[in-house]
């Protein structure tokens, strides 16, 4: 099977892969782009074929369609193991498996053993920063057997790859340790500022940390963590359990990590709409939510 890009398959078609996609069409406008995603198969099938259309790839009716192309998974961290499952009963000998989902090193290493008993080259990629607004140009790291011809892979869509060991699990491991302190940080900024907007004390708070940290913007940072998390919440969640998973398996304390699993997926799962830029409008609404959610 040749690694030559003319056609490529995701698994899953949310933010990320509808990023790649849209990226990939502007550097090669004649790459074929098939995509299936199980929420085709859902009540919310009508919204996910818009997706496709919006993003021209060929969305396909089941994993079967995908057969025969090099792939990338980016599905939510509860699902990779599930996709990677589902796909080995379609690929074909020699097809390069991308691994970019966010999970432990475990996750994917178990992943590797069932592409690889398919006769699959699996590769642990791991995305190391938002798709947006860079798309298919955000910083990926690779790792395993396969990830020179990986990164071969990338180039030629116009990525940035960067190889970080021979091994599977270890450009995870970058990812998962790093998302300790990424999502800490916003897990962090919820506790401190929604407190400190109860109190009515934020502006003093905020003015507080711009002086102990000159250049962070804490109000514009605040804003932005409040957002990502309020849209985001639950699928970074499903990661921080995995990031939870990668710290327990080297036997350290995993306490800041579960605790940053519990306010993600709490505010998360409030449903939100993510419009309001302003952290005192978005504040307000998280804190009202929360409290309704405390009534019921």
């Amino acid at each position: 099977m040749t690694d030559a890009p003319a056609r490529i398959g995701l698994i899953g078609f949310g933010e990320a892969s509808q990023a790649f996609a849209r990226g990939w069409r502007r550097n090669a406008p004649g790459l074929e782009i098939h995509a299936f995603d199980i929420k085709t198969k859902g009540p919310d099938a009508a919204g996910k074929r818009a997706d496709y259309a919006g993003a021209q790839v060929a969305g396909c009716d089941g994993p079967e369609g995908l057969g025969g192309l090099n792939l990338v998974s980016l599905v939510t961290a509860d699902q990779a193991g599930a996709a990677a499952a589902t796909q080995a009963r379609h690929i074909t000998d020699g097809t390069l498996y991308l691994d970019g989902n966010s999970c432990a090193p475990e996750t994917k290493r178990a992943a590797a053993e069932v592409i690889g008993a398919a006769g699959g080259r699996y590769v642990d990629m791991a995305i190391m920063a938002p798709v947006h607004p860079r798309l298919h140009r955000v910083p990926v790291l690779l790792a395993g057997p396969h990830a020179e011809a990986a990164k071969a892979l990338c180039l030629s869509l116009g990525m940035q790859p960067a190889i970080v060991g021979d091994e599977v699990g270890q450009a995870s491991a970058v990812k998962m340790l790093r998302s300790v302190m990424v999502k800490g940080i916003e897990a962090l900024c919820l506790e401190s500022l929604l407190a400190a907007r109860k109190a009515g004390v934020e502006a003093q708070v905020i003015a507080s940390l711009d002086a102990s940290h000159p250049g962070w913007d804490w109000a514009a940072k605040a804003a932005y963590n409040l957002e990502r998390v309020t849209t985001h919440g639950t699928r970074r969640a499903a990661e921080m359990r995995e990031v939870a998973a990668t710290v327990a398996a080297l036997g350290l304390d995993n306490g800041m990590s579960r605790a940053t699993t519990a306010w993600q997926e709490a505010v998360g799962a409030l449903g939100l709409p993510s419009a309001d830029k302003d952290f005192c409008t978005r504040a307000d609404a998280v804190l009202a939510a929360l409290e309704e959610r405390k009534t019921q």
